[in-house]
């Protein structure tokens, strides 16, 4: 008798969030192990609160930020991936020398289950494909032997999001798009080479909140705010460098935050210290807006 997976997941939010982080945002730790920290962080509140997408944005225009946005974007996409499938996508670097210090993301999609027979017949699985004959294609899926994805033809090394259909004397499988996965299956990760103003003023989301200490408390603007996020599909929740405030950032390209932010918000009115650091204003801001907006 068949087994049917059951939902014990939280549903994929209706709503596609993204996140912007400056490229900066380790540029003022020198050592490489402390940078891979700060940014497992930001991996760990990405899953925690079912963001769709961290924008990774130039924020110095004065100088080639490359190498820091390389940075972020590779140990994010590292973390993001099932542990069966790193070595597989991922050549050894130096700049994954400290990897082993991230904290598991324990997502859905990273399950913890590497035998055949623990499978579900409707299970979600991320694969990697192995090989292709005729029959289609074989897939890498984290178990003992590769999963059959009859009449498909894909490269080698793409990684794909696959059902499971029937075991037996072959494991087979469907090829599906993530975004048809009922429940949350991890973060994109974009690196942008235009700056966060000019990617404001294109107005690819419905609502754009700005995180800044000299905004409007939060609890004051909550109202109009979860009434905008209701009608809204695609959020953008964007976030300073640990030197410059958005105001600074947008500024540098002659806008003003005002004009291309829907709500500029403290979301740490009356805070104890007197800076804080881009990852607890990420955890704070996301804590927040998953109150006020489940």
């Amino acid at each position: 008798m068949a087994v049917i997976v059951q939902l014990s997941h939280p549903l994929k939010r209706q709503i596609k969030i993204s996140i912007a982080i400056p490229a900066s945002f380790t540029s003022d730790i020198p050592h490489l192990r402390e940078k891979t920290l700060r940014i497992g962080l930001i991996g760990r509140a990405l899953a925690i609160f079912r963001i769709d997408e961290a924008l990774i944005y130039p924020d110095l225009l004065s100088k080639d930020q490359t190498g820091d946005a390389d940075l972020i974007k590779m140990i994010l996409s590292y973390m993001e991936t099932p542990q069966y499938l790193r070595k597989r996508l991922f050549k050894i670097r130096p700049e994954l020398r400290y990897v082993g210090i991230l904290p598991p993301l324990r997502t859905p999609h990273h399950p913890t289950q590497n035998r055949e027979k623990d499978l579900k017949i409707g299970e979600h699985r991320e694969g990697v494909v192995i090989s292709t004959s005729k029959k289609g294609a074989y897939i890498d899926i984290g178990v003992e032997r590769p999963l059959l994805a009859p009449g498909v033809r894909m490269k080698v090394n793409s990684r794909v999001t696959v059902v499971i259909r029937r075991k037996g004397r072959e494991l087979v499988g469907e090829v599906m798009s993530p975004d048809k996965v009922k429940f949350y299956w991890g973060y994109r990760i974009k690196k942008s080479n235009s700056p966060l103003g000019s990617i404001l003023k294109n107005r690819e989301y419905d609502l754009v909140i700005a995180t800044s200490r000299r905004g409007d408390p939060v609890m004051e603007v909550a109202d109009r705010l979860l009434s905008r996020w209701k009608r809204s599909n695609k959020v953008l929740v964007a976030f300073g460098s640990p030197t410059q405030g958005l105001q600074e950032i947008v500024k540098q390209e002659n806008i003003r935050l005002e004009d291309v932010a829907d709500f500029i918000i403290n979301m740490i009115p009356n805070q104890g210290v007197e800076t804080v650091r881009t990852e607890e204003a990420i955890y704070a801001t996301l804590a927040v807006l998953n109150i006020l907006a489940l």
